[in-house]
């Protein structure tokens, strides 16, 4: 009798056609897509975008807010509970993402590229602002992977709301195709493990 495919083993794959996917997108269709979406958006609306910073301050919000409701009541519910580790998760991942991964990579980001820059590593030379990973999609991913771990129901509409937002930031050209599949891999892992410790924790 076979055994059972393990969460790892799932994982495993994931990370392997994660790999693939974001190495075909990174020498084939990145900058392609992007001159393609600049050519069609006008640039003046290519810096609306919703910020990190707003995104990190709604999460810091809604944490202070919990903590406030712990500390009046006593208790907490488990969605509330979710909701804390899904805020505090995101944040913590998408600063070690700012701070590490995009300083260790340094892709430059659409706006550099289609002035002139090399669409390239540019290892432990890039900032904060860097492109790859995307930090909209690992901020984001990281939210949703905890309650798909802890609320199986929401895989479904949290995949499809994690797919339009990566193709919005694709079509505002603000990053590249491998910048989300990386940066949603990554969020979403980081998400699902988080969600795994709280159960283990719980139990």
């Amino acid at each position: 009798m076979k055994k059972p495919i393990s969460g790892g083993q799932i994982w495993f794959c994931s990370l392997l056609i994660c790999a693939v996917a974001a190495a075909l997108a990174f020498t084939h269709f990145d900058v392609p897509i992007a001159r393609h979406v600049y050519s069609l958006v006008e640039p003046k609306y290519m810096a609306a975008g919703l910020g990190g910073a707003v995104l990190l301050t709604v999460e810091a919000s809604a944490v202070l807010t919990l903590v406030v409701i712990r500390i009046t009541r006593g208790h907490l519910s488990p969605a509330g509970e979710a909701l804390g580790l899904a805020c505090l998760t995101s944040i913590c991942v998408y600063a070690l993402n700012a701070s590490v991964l995009k300083v260790l990579f340094g892709v430059p980001s659409t706006a550099d590229v289609l002035e002139g820059a090399s669409h390239s590593f540019h290892f432990l030379h890039g900032t904060v602002d860097s492109s790859f990973p995307s930090g909209h999609m690992v901020l984001a991913g990281a939210f949703a992977g905890v309650w798909m771990r802890l609320y199986r129901r929401s895989v479904l509409p949290l995949s499809a709301l994690l797919l339009v937002g990566a193709g919005l930031l694709i079509l505002g050209d603000w990053h590249f195709l491998s910048d989300v599949i990386v940066g949603t891999f990554l969020g979403v892992s980081a998400g699902l493990l988080a969600g795994e410790l709280w159960l283990v924790h719980s139990q």
